[in-house]
């Protein structure tokens, strides 16, 4: 791995010199200043680490005129929250405080290391680019609403605390993005972010995924291995679509952030844990307590901060310059020619709901870099009619599914019977509109 290390202190740069030269697999390069580094910086370079107070040019004036080509580490011995929020929107991976340990920097390399890594292995660029992964977290940056300032702020005072947060809103709002952004902007930064979807796994995989299991614990253990709260053991786990946790499962899982312990799936023993729980749901979550599919108290548990994030069709004013910044990125990712909407594309994107919100908006957008002709984009490159389409039959098949439970007092296998359904059949469609 390649890295520029832009350090204007040169005790510290031939400390850092010194240490990576015993790292084989690093290949650095250090410069004493900002106009030094841009003359030398070329595509080779997979990381940058830049110092903020710097003479001349300093760290967030050299990472907007890197304009987000790099991966990269902030360090300072300046911190200040302004600073950190102004960095990360520049596209900084970390933001460490001077004076720190070799290898607390090591581990934040090694983090931006994994990433790239896996986005390496689906085709995606390398060599230190903006990553198609961080597209939502470019659009969270790109543009501000009124609508979204006040969970901005609220994101911004719960960072400052270990506080339990809950976020709500629909699929495809930027959920996990505000849960890092709480994560970055926290004591525990320079810890790891681990995420998981309960939506996503198997109801019988959820324990093991979680608090991990010991060798012969069941059929295909064949050795032991940490859950998702072991790996952010000193960092933030995020459950997102906590409403679809199994029930039975609940009740551990309050033990384990009452108890700050975990057991393994068929260990003896417990294990002390040191995280902090964002958790997130695009459930109505007093109706699924209500219908005892989620326990009240561990409801209150998890939400000692609530922060409603609006949907993308509330935040009107953020739909062009998002759409505007992810064109640009597609077109540089796939390295065609620069695009812009035409007038009648860009009313259309104002007038379209967006049911999927900015994960939705990305994918139009991107499709339409790919898809179009010439330097400009149609209103027919991007396909909203066929959208809006199939969402008016969605939302007749919901209708009907909402009436037969209404008829049928939510008897669900009744309510499969009168519409001539199977009930695996309805259970399954049930869900996908969260009924």
């Amino acid at each position: 791995m390649k890295i520029a290390i832009v350090e204007d202190d040169i005790n510290l740069r031939r400390a850092l010199e010194i240490a990576f030269g015993e790292k084989k697999e690093y290949e650095v390069a250090t410069f004493k200043n900002a106009k030094d580094a841009l003359k030398k910086l070329d595509e080779s370079f997979e990381l940058i680490i830049t110092d903020l107070t710097m003479p001349g040019m300093d760290g967030l004036e050299f990472l907007k005129e890197l304009g987000g080509q790099y991966e990269s580490i902030v360090i300072t011995g300046n911190a200040t929250l302004n600073k950190a929020i102004e960095a990360m929107r520049l596209g900084a991976k970390d933001f460490l405080t001077k004076p720190f340990e070799t290898e607390t920097l090591i581990e934040a390399i090694e983090r931006v290391r994994k990433v790239q890594q896996v986005t390496a292995t689906t085709n995606q660029p390398a060599k230190g680019r903006q990553k198609s992964s961080q597209s939502e977290e470019m659009a969270f940056f790109s543009a501000t609403s009124p609508a979204l300032e006040q969970p901005k702020n609220m994101a911004l005072k719960s960072a400052r605390t270990d506080a339990a947060v809950m976020l709500l809103g629909e699929s495809g709002v930027g959920k996990e993005v505000f849960a890092g952004f709480i994560h970055m902007n926290s004591p525990r930064a320079k810890g790891p972010f681990v995420p998981i979807n309960m939506a996503a796994l198997p109801d019988s995989l959820v324990e093991s995924e979680l608090f991990g299991f010991e060798k012969g614990a069941f059929t295909d253990a064949q050795a032991s291995k940490a859950g998702r709260f072991e790996e952010a053991d000193g960092g933030t786990l995020f459950l997102d679509e906590m409403a679809e946790m199994p029930f039975g499962l609940q009740a551990k899982l309050l033990r384990a952030i009452q108890e700050r312990k975990i057991r393994r799936l068929g260990g003896s023993k417990d294990i002390a844990i040191d995280v902090r729980i964002i958790a997130a749901t695009n459930q109505d979550i007093q109706s699924a307590i209500q219908e005892k599919r989620f326990r009240e108290d561990l409801y209150y548990r998890l939400n000692t901060i609530e922060i409603p994030i609006p949907p993308l069709r509330e935040r009107s004013e953020e739909i062009l310059p998002i759409a505007n910044a992810v064109l640009m990125q597609s077109c540089e990712k796939y390295n065609l020619p620069k695009r812009r909407f035409s007038q009648e594309a860009q009313q259309q994107l104002l007038s379209y709901r967006w049911p999927g919100n900015i994960r939705e908006l990305i994918s139009v957008c991107e499709r339409a870099a790919i898809l179009s002709e010439g330097d400009e984009v149609s209103g027919t490159d991007l396909f909203l009619q066929s959208r809006e389409g199939k969402k008016g039959v969605a939302n007749i098949e919901k209708d009907l599914l909402s009436e037969a439970l209404e008829q049928c007092q939510n008897d669900r296998q009744a309510a499969a019977e009168l519409l001539s359904m199977s009930e695996s059949d309805f259970e399954s469609r049930a869900k996908k509109y969260n009924l």
